[in-house]
């Protein structure tokens, strides 16, 4: 995330009705219906906006671009490759296309077909999407990316907060700016966070992670070894890698847990017995 722009080296999918205060730069992008995008939106490849979506800036597309009906964009729209445009579509400083220009709605369905694929991917289902894949684009079927960034529907994304009403998922080597609000979370390792993160349920932080703010939960909260909070961890319960640094203060109902590493609890076992075994009987 930088300051006006999300940036990935992959795919992104947003969902219905979501509000996301940045700009997207990625290699394809897919926005559902009733998204607004505060920035300019670029794709390396393909572009879908579903329809009563609005941009805020320019839509930029390598390849094809796909706009459903009463979409309207504040910019102008630059497509590589052909464009299918729905009626209605506003674009206010014009637009350009190399290729075939259609004027006909693009199937809105394909929003969830593509978050019924990831949800599958999540799930570690392979065979299963490979069939849907045959089945929805047949010779045309394209590999979807795991590094793909996801927003589930009624998320908001701003300097300010990210917001998603269910459970969030972060990968490794991220960088995100704002206050994490959503039902429960998990985080990879590497990843920096400018912001704190609140949930309901528990909260999963995984190895040289970097937290620049508090973490509040109502229920467990893991932190991996490496990992540096630079806030306070309130939750119901607390288990912390030992070499893992907290800045401020560690408040657990349910008590705190410091892990250690498995070869270094074998080995402080081994030196207990030595020393049972020279005392004297």
């Amino acid at each position: 995330m930088e300051e006006h722009n999300i940036v990935l080296d992959e795919d992104i999918i947003v969902g219905n009705h979501s509000d996301i205060r940045y700009g997207i730069i990625a290699d394809s992008v897919i926005i559902g219906e009733r998204v607004s995008v505060s920035g300019d939106v670029l794709a390396r490849s393909d572009i879908r906006i579903d329809i009563w979506s609005k941009i805020g800036g320019n839509v930029r597309c390598g390849e094809n671009g796909y706009i459903g009906e009463f979409v309207n964009i504040d910019g102008k729209l630059f497509v590589n490759g052909d464009l299918d445009v729905g009626n209605d579509v506003k674009i206010n400083r014009g637009f350009e296309a190399h290729g075939w220009i259609v004027v006909r709605n693009p199937v809105p369905v394909i929003t969830y077909i593509f978050l019924y694929i990831s949800e599958l991917l999540r799930m570690g289902k392979g065979e299963e999407v490979e069939k849907a894949m045959s089945e929805f684009f047949e010779e045309e079927a394209k590999e979807i990316s795991y590094g793909a960034m996801v927003v589930p529907n009624g998320s908001r994304i701003s300097a300010d907060s990210i917001r998603v009403p269910g459970a969030a998922t972060i990968g490794d080597s991220c960088r995100l700016v704002g206050n994490i609000r959503a039902e429960s979370l998990k985080m990879g390792g590497a990843t920096t966070l400018y912001g704190s993160i609140r949930t309901a349920s528990d909260i999963e932080i995984g190895e040289n992670n970097a937290i620049h703010g508090n973490i509040v939960s109502r229920g467990r909260v893991v932190v991996g070894k490496g990992t540096h909070i630079l806030g306070e961890i309130n939750a119901y319960s607390i288990r912390i890698h030992e070499d893992s640094r907290v800045d401020g203060v560690m408040r657990a109902t349910g008590g705190t847990t410091f892990i250690r590493e498995k070869d270094e609890v074998s080995r402080s076992r081994e030196l207990i017995k030595l020393d049972i075994a020279d005392q004297p009987q």
